[in-house]
């Protein structure tokens, strides 16, 4: 990670500039990093969850979002679709074969300044801070997760990864009513921030996660499960600890492609689907979760100066410890 000049982004007559505020580390970016995510080739600005304020607009963005102002503090849509194909339509913008990322196939916001579409860009709620806002977006895939799982109410539950990701899935499935939220990782730290967030923490390295389970749920297994990390060992714990007839929800891309228990989603019929990133409405609903307090990562945020994004790299991919998210600040 290298720290740069580059010129001021140029503005379409339909994009905002925005001075950038905070913009957090995704674990997306951290497999790109590490050259394991095939969207994010070098040289890249990466960045694509940000909060900032319009310093300039386009001269057609008032007719496309009314709603904003030069000044006003705003969080982006950071996902381009095209708008009318039939997935759009659906309001699945997420699925559009024709969408971009900004921070993956544009330049993103670990940077002063960022061009953003003018149609992306939801102004935050009065009194909330921009550091809030720059959540927005990780907050959205949570909420997105927990509308695939669907109803768990008086359920248990796992989420395998304490990330940011998947700390923020442990919260959506206890708003779904889950009765148990089962949380597992490696990382003691991270666990102890599950289990403070309500979770039941599991240790794969002390335990046997889907046995010590299967003992909790007088062998049948949890209705839903989430991979929040996406290797094979933990696409596969997550089939294993779920009941048959249930659902498992994979969104960690942590490994593309992996090997996964085909015989055993057969023969206990688990329904197995991806959940990938998340629709406009749930981006709208993640800000006001935000707004009312029922989601968060609080107190475990960590600010730093863009300068030091790099070292923070290092950091999450070795020993993140008990930080649940870095929002890196120009």
């Amino acid at each position: 990670m290298n720290i740069r000049d580059v010129p001021e982004p140029s503005l379409a007559d339909d994009e905002v500039l925005l001075r950038v505020a905070y913009a957090g580390i995704c674990g997306s970016e951290l497999s790109g990093y590490l050259g394991h995510n095939a969207l994010r080739k070098p040289p890249l600005i990466m960045g694509h969850e940000f909060a900032g304020e319009i310093v300039a607009l386009g001269s057609r963005t008032q007719q496309i979002n009314p709603a904003i102002s030069v000044g006003m503090n705003v969080t982006v849509n950071p996902l381009l679709s095209c708008g009318v194909c039939e997935m759009c339509i659906r309001g699945l913008n997420q699925l559009c074969r024709e969408r971009k990322l900004i921070g993956a196939h544009r330049p993103g916001a670990f940077t002063e300044y960022v061009n953003v579409p003018a149609s992306l860009a939801l102004p935050l709620p009065a009194g909330m801070s921009l550091e809030t806002g720059a959540l927005t977006e990780p907050v959205a895939v949570a909420v997105r997760i927990g509308e695939l799982v669907g109803q768990v109410h008086g359920e248990d539950t796992l989420v395998v990864g304490a990330g940011p990701i998947g700390l923020l899935a442990l919260e959506a499935l206890q708003l779904r009513g889950s009765k148990r939220v089962f949380i597992s990782d490696l990382d003691p730290d991270r666990l102890a921030m599950g289990a403070a967030l309500g979770g039941e923490p599991l240790d794969p390295r002390s335990v046997d996660v889907v046995q010590t389970i299967r003992n909790a749920t007088n062998g049948w297994g949890v209705a839903a499960a989430v991979d929040a990390v996406g290797t094979a060992g933990t696409r596969a714990q997550a089939i294993s600890a779920t009941r048959s007839a249930g659902t498992v929800i994979l969104t960690g891309l942590h490994e593309e492609t992996s090997a996964i228990p085909a015989a055993d989603v057969i023969r206990r019929e688990i329904v197995l689907r991806g959940g990938f990133s998340y629709t406009p409405a749930n981006f709208k609903e993640a800000l006001r979760r935000l707004e009312t307090e029922e989601m968060h990562l609080a107190p475990w945020i960590t600010q730093a100066p863009l300068k030091e994004g790099g070292m923070w790299f290092e950091r999450l991919v070795n020993a993140p410890g008990n930080v649940s998210k870095v929002l890196l600040k120009p």
